[in-house]
């Protein structure tokens, strides 16, 4: 082998330049605009390029005045990330919330009493002995517990006093009527008409203060769910057009695809996510995944999904700001 013939291994070259945009950031050198550093994403590359196209896409969705679904897990509300989804459904910039029985639950005790910020690297047991629950770096005293089961004690017998077996819609729209704090997701979707749908709604402190209360109360006492699931299948076969944002996965984002499956899959989604793909989990699928199923539409012309592969704390927030806040998109 010839020196000739080892530099076209190691410098083969290209025939043609490629038509895509060049890489390049924001250039911090002259005055500081927030949405001119989001734009700067779209070239940026790696997951900051996914975010520029889930703005963008949830942008469309706005422009085609889609029926907007925003799925997310309970530790969207354990964090700060209470307040971004409240907002949200306050401005009426979403038409569905679906979510976990956590995300009630939680919602519920903030309006009283706050979470505290607390260590990853915490002395477990020295916490329980002491009555502090850790969620990562978040510290929730048992006490809060206490105080939302005298809480719903006392909304049980008023949402079960005429009627014994309700649904989980009922249960979120009630709960939300009964809170006083403009932070709240519940109250701000009880006074928007948004529908809060919870699947689960057993899966967590709320399921467990239902068991006793039904102990006390009798059998006849129950929570419906098959009535909820008509209720999303039929709105979204009404909807022209529907969009999801679902931060985080599980059971709330399968839920509005599996939906949305009835209507020939969601015209648009924005997928956010930590969950890897290799164990075949539903957390870590991807948007490609749905569409195999029928579950999201695939558009030829351009993307309409999309998974940014990022924690959510740290880019929710910015998709809020691009795709709702940014006054040239108004």
């Amino acid at each position: 082998m010839t020196d000739e013939d080892t530099r076209e291994n190691v410098l083969p070259g290209s025939d043609e330049e490629l038509d895509t945009p060049d890489v390049r950031g924001y250039d911090f050198s002259g005055d500081f605009d927030f949405f001119e550093l989001l734009d700067s994403y779209a070239t940026t590359g790696f997951q900051a390029t996914h975010l520029a196209e889930a703005v963008d896409i949830t942008r469309e969705m706005r422009e085609e005045d889609a029926t907007i679904y925003l799925t997310l897990t309970s530790n969207i509300v354990s964090s700060g990330l209470r307040e971004v989804v409240a907002h949200l459904v306050r401005e009426n910039y979403v038409d569905v919330i679906i979510t976990t029985s956590g995300s009630l639950t939680e919602d519920v005790i903030k309006t009283a009493k706050p979470f505290k910020m607390g260590e990853w690297d915490a002395d477990e047991a020295a916490l329980r002995e002491e009555g502090i629950n850790r969620l990562g770096n978040i510290f929730v005293p048992s006490d809060r517990y206490v105080w939302l089961e005298e809480y719903l004690y006392d909304f049980f017998d008023d949402f079960f006093a005429e009627e014994q077996v309700r649904t989980p819609t009922e249960f979120a729209k009630e709960l939300g009527e009964t809170l006083d704090d403009e932070n709240s997701i519940l109250k701000n979707a009880a006074d928007n008409d948004v529908p809060v749908y919870c699947p689960a709604l057993t899966d967590a402190e709320i399921g467990n203060f239902l068991y006793y209360y039904r102990q006390g109360s009798g059998p006849d006492v129950g929570i419906e769910v098959l009535e909820d699931y008509d209720s999303l299948i039929e709105d979204g076969l009404l909807s022209d057009t529907t969009g999801l944002i679902c931060v985080g996965a599980g059971v709330p984002k399968h839920h509005a695809i599996m939906t949305n499956l009835f209507r020939g899959g969601a015209d648009y989604a924005v997928y956010i996510s930590t969950g890897m793909e290799g164990d075949g989990s539903l957390s870590g699928a991807p948007p490609e995944e749905a569409v195999s199923w029928g579950k999201i539409k695939d558009e030829d012309s351009e993307p309409n999904y999309t998974l940014v592969e990022a924690e959510a704390t740290l880019v929710f927030p910015l998709l809020v700001a691009g795709a709702f806040e940014d006054e040239r998109t108004a």
